[in-house]
């Protein structure tokens, strides 16, 4: 009985986090910032050659859910959430490009 207890709720907690995630042909909004709306589109980054683990992972995005990490140009600048490839080296510089992902509506 503990045996298949164990296996629903690990069957529940896998398809709660893939349910989180953005795939290909999503996008997430985040409408919090003065710049303007920021989208994230999954199928740019997966034609980018990312996978979900590429940033869903304890050092560059530890929470999956949308609200639950607070994201800051500060941080981004010092290479930290999305910051971890927008450094002008693998992706777009953040920080000289800010009209890239902030659009105004």
């Amino acid at each position: 009985m503990q045996k298949l207890t164990l296996l629903f709720v690990t069957v529940l907690l896998v398809s709660t986090s893939i349910a989180l995630a953005v795939p290909a042909g999503k996008t997430l909004e985040f409408s919090k910032s003065p710049m303007g709306v920021v989208t994230f589109d999954g199928t740019l980054h997966r034609e980018a050659g990312q996978k979900c683990k590429s940033c869903h992972n304890k050092e560059t995005f530890p929470k999956m859910k949308q609200g639950t990490v607070e994201i800051t140009m500060n941080d981004i600048y010092a290479g930290k959430f999305c910051g971890v490839c927008h450094n002008g080296e693998r992706a777009f510089d953040a920080q000289s490009n800010c009209t890239r992902c902030h659009m105004k509506q």
